[in-house]
């Protein structure tokens, strides 16, 4: 389905229809009204093509296309093959194909890999629960805390819960060298999403390579992290988490709002498991999977673009850009 137009110019009827990859290349859909009628026509056709194309403009709100699927070189791999409940399983159950956990004044649920990895492309659906759901925390993260209490790395997706009416807030981490212990020092970036993630899956995943991180929503890009030095960059193996917890101290709002257990439980929703890569014990000519069209790794042109358009309209916090942060302790900054 698309947006309709029609007009009668000069007795030659214009009927259009804006699909949705007009909205990323919209000059291409009228290329063939200006190399088909002749100037005085052209004259007229103009002014409708810069109608369009505000048109367009203001119908922009929906994602980009990146022009590159990573998502669909992995395939889908059942939750048993590659997982296990990790705590609060009797707060986790199969539904429609979906592993749903929740949260409630008793406890919360996680589960974890069955194996770590040294690197690879690691990917879920998740739908989350809606409306109030301040200090709840939905995640899907890459950590080897059990193996380096005290001194671990992670790689995190968080879904900061929300109040009624305000939106939810995907929250990117890096911690490095247990830089999220003790002495936290975060690498936080927030953005807002340009969906409702309470209506229906959506696809999250990173792509953690010897050269960079990078994290997907619906495989448009929305944050590249690159390895500018071994000590901002986590080169130990990881495994896969997921998990639905109270971070009411913190979560929403910087804690102002805390998780009511009036409104309990709270769901979130995991399925469409995707794992690419390389686990710990693969061989040193293992390579993880690209996450654009080059083999070499980094982003193609049209996956630049469709991620500066979610930083520049979504992005909501950059601790590159926090002046209440020390950033001799974030020296990539």
């Amino acid at each position: 389905m698309g947006t309709h137009f029609l007009f009668r110019v000069n007795h030659i009827t214009i009927y259009t229809i804006i699909c949705s990859h007009t909205l990323t290349q919209p000059s291409l859909y009228f290329s063939s009204l200006l190399n088909t009628h002749p100037p005085n026509t052209m004259a007229f056709l103009l002014p409708l093509l810069t109608f369009f194309m505000l048109t367009i403009s203001s119908l922009t709100n929906g994602q980009p296309s990146p022009g590159f699927y990573p998502s669909s070189k992995i395939p889908t791999i059942p939750f048993n093959q590659a997982y296990r409940s990790l705590w609060g399983s009797q707060h986790q159950r199969f539904e429609q194909n979906s592993l749903v956990l929740w949260l409630d004044k008793s406890s919360g649920s996680g589960f974890k890999s069955q194996r770590p990895y040294q690197s690879g492309y690691f990917g879920t659906a998740i739908k989350l629960h809606p409306g109030y759901t301040a200090g709840v925390i939905t995640s899907f993260y890459l950590s080897n805390n059990e193996d380096h209490p005290g001194n671990h790395d992670e790689v995190d997706i968080e879904f900061l819960g929300t109040t009624f009416g305000k939106p939810y807030t995907l929250q990117t981490n890096v911690y490095i060298r247990g830089s999220g212990d003790g002495n936290i020092i975060g690498r936080e970036e927030k953005i807002h999403l340009w969906f409702d993630p309470t209506k229906g899956f959506h696809n999250y995943a990173i792509l953690w390579s010897p050269i960079e991180i990078i994290f997907f929503v619906d495989d448009v890009p929305i944050r590249r992290y690159p390895r500018k030095s071994d000590a901002t960059f986590p080169l130990r193996p990881m495994y896969i988490y997921g998990s639905i917890w109270d971070a009411s101290s913190w979560a929403t709002e910087n804690g102002r709002y805390k998780a009511d257990y009036r409104y309990q439980p709270f769901y979130a929703r995991y399925n469409n498991f995707k794992i690419g890569g390389c686990a710990a014990n693969s061989t040193a000519s293992c390579r993880p999977p690209s996450g654009s069209p080059a083999r070499t790794g980094g982003l193609s042109r049209q996956q630049v673009a469709a991620m500066l358009w979610v930083q520049k309209n979504y992005k909501v916090y950059d601790y590159c850009r926090d002046p209440k942060r020390d950033h001799t302790q974030t020296p990539e900054c």
